[in-house]
């Protein structure tokens, strides 16, 4: 069950914006990541808690930041309920994509599960419902996932295999490149892993 820390900063400024602790495992069903987040001056921040299926559906997404909380799954494309931080008022969303995302390093091991991409496949174009910080709005993007290469690297426990994505928002055509072993996001914009207890989880 890897274990760990990951900063994450403006891609652009480098401005810190979190430290998000976390802790993830491959269970029989899929996988779970349960995550806090806490400023750069250790207040809370909010919290991530996202299950997939062995499919790498989200079977259930449970967000909070600055009081506002977000529920979801995918069903007919991705459902999901959004409440204010009075917990009067809370609006239902549905739309016709594959998955979830936002600034936790979760949705990225997620899209990945989903694509299952070999470095001889092509492009895989994604549509995502991206909820955006700090009152978690909704917004419908359009990605294109790559892999580029696979590289073992050698570690105290064994060879760790990295994958190298290359994403491309196909709105603006701004293309990153995210690397992950497991279920572990090495690096990425915005993105540092600080700390890790224990090594990533393989999936099958």
């Amino acid at each position: 069950m890897p274990r760990g820390r990951y900063s994450l900063h403006d891609p652009h400024d480098h401005t810190p914006l979190a430290e998000e602790h976390f802790h993830c495992a491959i269970g029989p069903s899929g996988w779970r990541y349960v995550s806090q987040l806490t400023t750069p001056s250790g207040d809370h921040h909010g919290s991530v808690d996202l299950t997939l299926d062995e499919l790498g559906r989200p079977i259930r997404l449970e967000l909070h930041a600055a009081a506002w909380q977000v529920r979801g799954a995918a069903l007919d494309g991705v459902t999901w309920v959004r409440t204010d931080p009075t917990g009067t008022e809370a609006t239902e969303g549905n739309v016709r994509a594959h998955a979830f995302t936002g600034t936790s390093p979760a949705f990225l091991v997620a899209t990945a599960r989903l694509l299952r991409l070999t470095p001889s496949s092509a492009a895989t174009r994604v549509r995502l419902v991206a909820f955006t910080d700090p009152v978690l709005a909704p917004r419908t993007v359009d990605q294109s996932w790559a892999l580029l290469k696979r590289e073992a690297h050698a570690t105290d426990n064994g060879p760790l295999a990295v994958d190298e994505y290359q994403v491309t928002a196909l709105d603006t055509g701004e293309q990153h490149s995210v690397h992950i072993a497991g279920d572990v996001v090495l690096a990425a914009p915005g993105i540092e892993l600080e700390d890790l207890e224990t090594p990533p989880s393989v999936f099958t």
